[in-house]
């Protein structure tokens, strides 16, 4: 009897041991959710103070926090770019918000190996859920022909400042929306995020998943469904109807006269589908093999009536949306890996978004990648530190005269109206002890200004599509 009670035993620890080998060599699902012009002071967790964030604040918790994590650059497509393609905005093939006609933007090219393309070659169901804005209908930059096997929302990031669209697309399909025509029938926030919910009920452990969640909240318009969350915020604020007053630039949207309301409304509805979605993933029973990552695009913006002084949108740092200063680049980033992600911890290694691609290839067993200039952040996940970080991280914008940035460490460098001054002065801000970007000493670091030069001049690559300095436009 004793002898069969051993046996029995000793089977039930290799059966065991079994499982947790097949289950350590199981590549991790990976949800990535990326909101829209939210800025690193609009969640709870990074010291949001009139907005309820439980969700998000419970990755948090949970999870690992970033505090010096950056996007692509400070607009849409571009760092949509940056992140799909593990490169920063000086070589990505998309670097701007270059509008095409019909609908849709200037367009990932053939040559352009996608996050999503490089996983669902190496065995990934991919889903994308959102946003675009990396290439028209029918170009070579539309999702399914990035590797993207269900895509539903937004081709064209111009359209999707209306949350009441007459059309959205499922893969290459149009889907009419007949009843947002004369009504507001369609919220297409909600829509979306239920297609999302979808694909995620459809994963059931045989195959790994990416699914990829640029969100459209809360970019303008600052409009929604006025129900239960709008009215608590309408309620808390207890403000009078604010007046349509001139437009700023870039300012063409829908307005509503509660903005402060509206606009926590919107960040509230985000973050309950950061809460679904989590929910759905333990629902299933995937939490422990799934990395659930959370950040935004690029700081907040003040188009629609978006008042992020109000709200104190960017933190204690200088900027938003289309700046190159922290405020506009530097955003909330959360990472969640229950069994892998110590709970409650904090990661001060700096990353951006050209970081992801190499991460996912890692977690993913994928060796063999183009070159990018992005590095794994894996070990930082497990509280390692980087063996070899990076030098210094590199951003360009195309609007607004144009501007490049540098962090070299502590030092970030700065120049603007490269457009018409190739070597226009540079700002140089010690972070370190001036996150705030507050006092400008560049004059007494001549050979820090040097180096930051040197970086920008090996970082932008210069792209016939993308002209940036004044040489490039004056040929």
């Amino acid at each position: 009897m004793k002898r069969l009670q051993v046996l029995c035993l000793a089977s039930c620890f290799f059966w065991q041991t079994q499982v947790q080998a097949q289950q350590a060599d199981k590549k991790p699902n990976i949800i990535f959710i990326l909101a829209d012009d939210l800025g690193i002071g609009d969640v709870g967790c990074y010291g949001q103070q009139k907005i309820k964030t439980p969700n998000i604040d419970a990755l948090a918790k949970e999870g690992m926090q970033f505090t010096q994590a950056y996007a692509g650059t400070a607009v849409c497509a571009p760092s949509r770019a940056s992140l799909l393609t593990g490169m920063h905005t000086g070589h990505t093939p998309v670097r701007g918000n270059k509008g095409m006609k019909p609908e849709g933007q200037f367009p990932l090219p053939d040559s352009s190996i996608t996050i999503t393309a490089l996983l669902q070659k190496n065995g990934y169901e991919t889903g994308t859920f959102g946003k675009w804005g990396l290439g028209y209908p029918g170009s070579t930059g539309e999702p399914t022909k990035k590797g993207v096997d269900q895509f539903y929302g937004y081709n064209c990031q111009t359209l999707a400042h209306n949350y009441y669209p007459d059309h959205l697309w499922d893969n290459t399909n149009r889907v009419e929306l007949p009843g947002n025509v004369k009504n507001d029938s369609a919220y297409s926030g909600d829509l979306i995020h239920q297609h999302a919910l979808q694909f995620l009920k459809q994963q059931h452990g045989e195959k790994p998943f990416f699914l990829f969640l640029p969100y459209t909240l809360p970019h303008a318009a600052l409009y929604g469904p006025h129900d239960s969350i709008y009215q608590y915020y309408v309620k808390q604020f207890n403000e009078p109807d604010a007046q349509p007053s001139a437009k700023a630039p870039h300012d063409d949207y829908r307005f509503e006269p509660q903005a402060h309301a509206a606009f926590a409304a919107m960040v509230a509805r985000f973050d309950a589908y950061v809460g679904q979605i989590v929910a759905q993933v333990k629902a299933q029973g995937l939490e422990k093999n799934t990395l659930i990552i959370f950040t935004s695009d690029n700081g907040p913006h003040k188009e629609g009536g978006a008042d992020p002084d109000f709200f104190n949108s960017n933190g204690p740092y200088k900027g938003i949306k289309r700046d190159l200063y922290e405020g506009g680049i530097r955003e909330p980033f959360l990472a969640y890996w229950p069994g892998t992600i110590k709970a409650g911890s904090k990661n001060t290694t700096p990353t951006a978004f050209w970081d992801m691609y190499p991460t996912f290839a890692e977690l993913a067993g994928v060796k063999d990648i183009n070159k990018v200039d992005g590095i794994s952040i894996t070990p930082l996940f497990k509280g390692k530190k980087l063996a070899a970080p990076h030098e210094y991280f590199y951003w360009e914008f195309h609007e607004f005269g144009g501007r490049q940035a540098v962090l070299y460490g502590k030092w970030k460098g700065i120049r603007l109206n490269v457009n018409k001054n190739d070597d226009a002065p540079i700002e140089l801000y010690d972070i370190s002890k001036d996150p705030g970007e507050e006092h400008n000493i560049a004059a007494e670091h001549a050979d820090i200004v040097e180096k930051i030069k040197s970086f920008m001049k090996e970082a932008h690559k210069p792209d016939n599509n993308w002209p940036l300095l004044a040489w490039e436009l004056s040929r």
